[in-house]
């Protein structure tokens, strides 16, 4: 079993920066991808960002080139530096992490809140 544990989330005003870290701790050996997603009010968990094992990224378009996905293997931790947050980034981000690519799990979710 893999437990996660997230930080980070809180309210920023529009501009501002936050950092949200993810440690899994459990039967883990190695990960293959951490990632994070979010669901703002009435919409569906979208995907933010991934990193794999081999430090491959991926992120969505909405926010290319204003946060960054990184991660610490030998902690088994994932962060995401969110800067220029703007209103519509406002959602629970949550952790995914994946050993293998046909396992998943999920941490319990950080409110992010962006409003002046």
């Amino acid at each position: 079993q893999v437990q996660l544990v997230e930080s980070g989330g809180g309210l920023v005003q529009p501009g501002g920066s936050l950092r949200l870290s993810c440690a899994a701790s459990g039967s883990i050996f190695s990960i293959y991808a951490m990632g994070w997603y979010r669901q703002a009010p009435g919409k569906q968990r979208e995907l933010v960002a991934t990193i794999t094992s081999g430090g491959s990224t991926n992120y969505a378009t909405s926010v290319k080139g204003r946060f960054t996905i990184s991660r610490d293997n030998a902690k088994n931790t994932v962060y995401l530096q969110m800067n220029s947050l703007k209103p519509e980034d406002t959602a629970v981000y949550y952790c995914n992490v994946k050993p293998i690519p046909t396992q998943t799990y999920w941490g319990q979710g950080t409110q992010v809140t962006v409003s002046s």
